[in-house]
Order: C-alpha cells, then sequence, then structure tokens
C-alpha cells in the first residue's frame, strides 16, 4: 500500500493548490480591482506551473507502476482513486510545464479583455487576444493526442467528459438537430394559438432579487456556512466543496434571469458540497465530469424549477419579494411565461426548446477551430451562418454573436457539449426520480425538496468518480443514456 499512499499524499497536495487557483479565479470575476489583472496573472501562472511540476515529477511513473501491481490490495473506491489519478496524470505529463504556464497566462489576459471588448463590441480588437488562446489549445490539445492515443479535440472532450468522444456526440447532436427545427415549429404555432402570457411589469431592484435568491438556496439545501453568493458578468460556480462560490447577475426589468441563473447555479454547487467527504482532496471524489455537473443544474433550474409544482410553491415568495399582486403574478401565467419558445441570440437567457441549438452551434464551430479549419478572424461569420441555419436568425451584433460567452476567451474549449448532454441526463434523473418517489410534485409544492435531495445525493453527489460517467449514468437509471427520453420531456412539457 505504500506506493498508492504516497500517491495519494501527492494528489492532496495537487487538489489543494487547484483550490487555491480555483479562489483566485473567483475574486478575479467577482470582487479583484479593475487594474489588477497582471498580478493575478502571474500569481495564477505560478500556480499552475507548480501543480504541474507536482504531478509530473519522474517518481510518479514508477509509484504508479508499484501502485498498480498490488492493486488487489486495494478496495473499490482505492482502485477507482488510482484510475482517477492515473487519467489526470496522463493530461499533465502530456503539455510541457512552460506550454500549462503560458496558457494559463494567455487564458486569463483575454478573459480580462474580452470583459471590455463584448461591452465595447469590438470583435477586431479581441481578435489577437483569442488567436493567442487558440493557439495553444491547439497545442495543448495536440500534445494531449499523441500521448493519450485520441484525436486533438476528444482530448480535449477528456478534460472536461471522460469517455466521451465526438463520435458519440456527432450521432446525438445530428439526431436533435434534425429534431429540433420541426419541434419548435410546432411549438411556436400551438402558442400562437394560445392567449400571451400577461406580462410582469418591473424594476426589480437587486437587493430583493438577492434576497429571494438566496431564500431558494437554503430551501434547496444550500449551506451558506459553507458557500456564497455573489455577482459576476458571467453566472458561475466555483471553490471547492467545503466552500462553494456561486455567482449570478440581476436585471432590473427580468428578475426571472437572475432568478433561474441562481437555480442553476445552486444545482451546481449542492453538487459540489454533496460529494463524498471522506475521499475530499482525491480525484474520486470529484465531481463525475461536467456532462453530470451540467445535469444538476439543469435539473434545477428545467426540470424543477419550470414546472407548476415548483411555481405554485415560489410565486407567492416571489409575490412578497417585489410586494405585487396581480392576474399576471399566478403560477401558471408564470409557468406560460417561462415555457414560451421563441429563437433568441443569448445562449444563457434562450428557452428550454431552443437551447441545444445554440450548444449544436458552439460545437460545431469549436471542433472546426481546433482541427484548424476555421481561424477566428472568420468565426463572425461563421456564427452569423450557423445561427440562421439552426435558428432562423442573425445577431445584430458580434457582442450578441460570437462574443457572448466566456468560455472560449477562457481557452475551455470541449465544454459546450456538455451542457446538452447535462440536459439529456438531467431528463433521464427526473424520470427515474418520479418513478421512485410518486408524490414528488405534491411534496414540491409544499416546498418540501427532502425526497428529491435524498435522491440526489444517495445516487449521483455521494458516487463522486468512483464510476465511469455511463456506469454513473446506469447505476443511478438502470439505462444508458436515451434521448428518447430528453425528446419525450420536450414533447411532453410544451406540445401535449
Amino acid at each position: 500500500m505504500q506506493a498508492y499512499r504516497e500517491l495519494e499524499t501527492v494528489f492532496r497536495r495537487h487538489s489543494a493548490l487547484r483550490a487555491s487557483a480555483s479562489m483566485l479565479q473567483w475574486d478575479n470575476s467577482t470582487m479583484m480591482p479593475e487594474n489588477s489583472g497582471d498580478a493575478r496573472g502571474e500569481q495564477l501562472a505560478a500556480l499552475s506551473e507548480v501543480s504541474h511540476e507536482m504531478i509530473t515529477q519522474p517518481r510518479l511513473a514508477d509509484l504508479f507502476a508499484k501502485a498498480e501491481a498490488s492493486s488487489n490490495e486495494l478496495d473499490e473506491w482505492q482502485r477507482a482513486n488510482l484510475r482517477e489519478m492515473k487519467r489526470a496524470w496522463h493530461h499533465e505529463t502530456a503539455v510541457p510545464a512552460e506550454l500549462v504556464s503560458a496558457l494559463t497566462k494567455a487564458c486569463h489576459e483575454s478573459e480580462l479583455f474580452w470583459r471590455k471588448a463584448r461591452k465595447e463590441n469590438n470583435f477586431k480588437a479581441f481578435l489577437p487576444y483569442q488567436e493567442k488562446v487558440l493557439s495553444l489549445v491547439r497545442e495543448s490539445a495536440q500534445a494531449k493526442a499523441l500521448a493519450m492515443n485520441l484525436t486533438p479535440y476528444d482530448a480535449l472532450l477528456d478534460q472536461y467528459d471522460p469517455g466521451t468522444t465526438s463520435a458519440m456526440i456527432d450521432g446525438i447532436f445530428d439526431d436533435l438537430a434534425a429534431f429540433l427545427p420541426d419541434f419548435i415549429a410546432k411549438v411556436i404555432d400551438k402558442q400562437s394559438k394560445e392567449p400571451a402570457p400577461l406580462e410582469l411589469r418591473g424594476p426589480f431592484p437587486a437587493p430583493p432579487q438577492k434576497a429571494l435568491g438566496k431564500t431558494m438556496m437554503q430551501k434547496l439545501g444550500f449551506d451558506f456556512t459553507r458557500g456564497r453568493l455573489d455577482e459576476s458578468a458571467h453566472p458561475f460556480c466555483g471553490g471547492v466543496p467545503g466552500d462553494v462560490r456561486l455567482t449570478t447577475r440581476y436585471n432590473e426589468d427580468d428578475f426571472l434571469s437572475g432568478f433561474f441563473g441562481v437555480m442553476h447555479e445552486t444545482g451546481h454547487a449542492l453538487y459540489e458540497m454533496g460529494l463524498p467527504a471522506k475521499w475530499r482532496n482525491q480525484p474520486v471524489g470529484d465531481a463525475r465530469g461536467m456532462a453530470f455537473h451540467e445535469s444538476q443544474s439543469l435539473l434545477s433550474e428545467m426540470q424543477l424549477s419550470i414546472s407548476l409544482d415548483f411555481l405554485a410553491y415560489a410565486t407567492p415568495l416571489m409575490r412578497n419579494a417585489f410586494n405585487v399582486s396581480g392576474p399576471e403574478w399566478s403560477p401558471e401565467n408564470i409557468y406560460a411565461s417561462v415555457t414560451r419558445v421563441k429563437p433568441s441570440l443569448i445562449r444563457v437567457d434562450a428557452d428550454e426548446a431552443t437551447y441545444p441549438a445554440h450548444v449544436i452551434l458552439r460545437y460545431r464551430l469549436e471542433k472546426q477551430m481546433i482541427a484548424g479549419k476555421l481561424e477566428i478572424k472568420d468565426l463572425p461569420d461563421a456564427w452569423r451562418s450557423g445561427m440562421q441555419q439552426l435558428l432562423g436568425i442573425t445577431p445584430d451584433s458580434d457582442a450578441n454573436g460570437c462574443m457572448q460567452d466566456v468560455h472560449w476567451p477562457d481557452g475551455a474549449f470541449g465544454y459546450f457539449p456538455t451542457y446538452t448532454l447535462g440536459a439529456m441526463i438531467a431528463a433521464q434523473l427526473m424520470d427515474s426520480i418520479k418513478k421512485a418517489v410518486p408524490n414528488l410534485g405534491s411534496q414540491i409544492c409544499k416546498g418540501d425538496f427532502s425526497q428529491l435531495s435524498e435522491w440526489l445525493g444517495k445516487n449521483i453527489h455521494s458516487q463522486g468518480s468512483r464510476f465511469s460517467s455511463p456506469d454513473l449514468l446506469k447505476h443511478a437509471t438502470g439505462k444508458n443514456l436515451d434521448s428518447a427520453l430528453y425528446k419525450k420531456h420536450l414533447q411532453n412539457r410544451y406540445l401535449a
């Protein structure tokens, strides 16, 4: 066991360094002074170098060989931990330290400049920053591809969702791309014949929005002694399981955008808080990839929050928060409002029916960029063409087009497909939860989320990375990923 124990020590320290970087990145997005970016970039680059050196030290190869030779002495969780440690080790050793540092610094500089350039709709000024990030991401992807016997894009996918390949995603997304246009057209036609929802008139000041969000977070189980809620340009969930940091943004004309943003990020946060405490700071104690992470946020936002059962409970809280009344503040009217389908430009504000088209577009474009078939200078035109093809609309600006997301400025290529994979997993999980808890709807109406939380805790959160992604889904639902369940969910909600 000695070799395995030494590996645990190395990865525990590595986890602490990653956690420190996560906190610096949270501060970077929420509280850091405007002109402190250079200093922060140096700090993050230094941390990435030290983390890389720690996990690529030559003696680890011998430790892995010895630990694997005596793996019969390990229990199931330890063997899974050894597997996850080696996967992380393969990713790190494939890339030289100077490239890790350069990419970290370039992503930091790119993200900071993106914030300004997006506000000014200045793609031309942003172009060299994004080109530098893409060049370094391509270099890193190529190095990992050679070391791991994968394509460059699949090597990037493996960072975010281990075991998922572009061949798998192509089949799923091509099927969805064929299904969505006719489905969306039918929904729009159906809704056009129904009374339009009554408008919720603002303004909705940010302080009561935040108070309402915090009330719902606590009701769902968020522990404010181990986390906090702040504001940022782009909502996210960061930090570590013992100190979860999530953010949202508030629109005083449309409080529902910030409210559902909080519900989305709370799903992420509860997953982090529910990970197995015994395995904290070990790879097997981490969340099982970003598709499962997104499944938890989308289960909270789309499966739970956008339901008449949930709104029957939440609408009185909304009325109290803003001291309002009237027929527009009925659960039925709010439900009709949030399930209204209309193609729109911004992914994070898109309705559930059109959202997958936003993800499919980004997936197809980033695959081309990594393969060298699409250069950054040609991205705006490719984006406009793709939006027209998939959603029948054309962006009015680059700020509302290819510059709207933080992911590419931050170097997160390979992340986008996990959003729609997560939505599909969420639909499958909720299908199983409803079978396991027949009176779930009546519980939710009363604001009782205990059995929902218990099921997710037992079947998903507490499992960490014990299983592969396909095995975790099968463990929880008894089935492999079934796209038919996702389509059924959409058809039941929007066409039934």
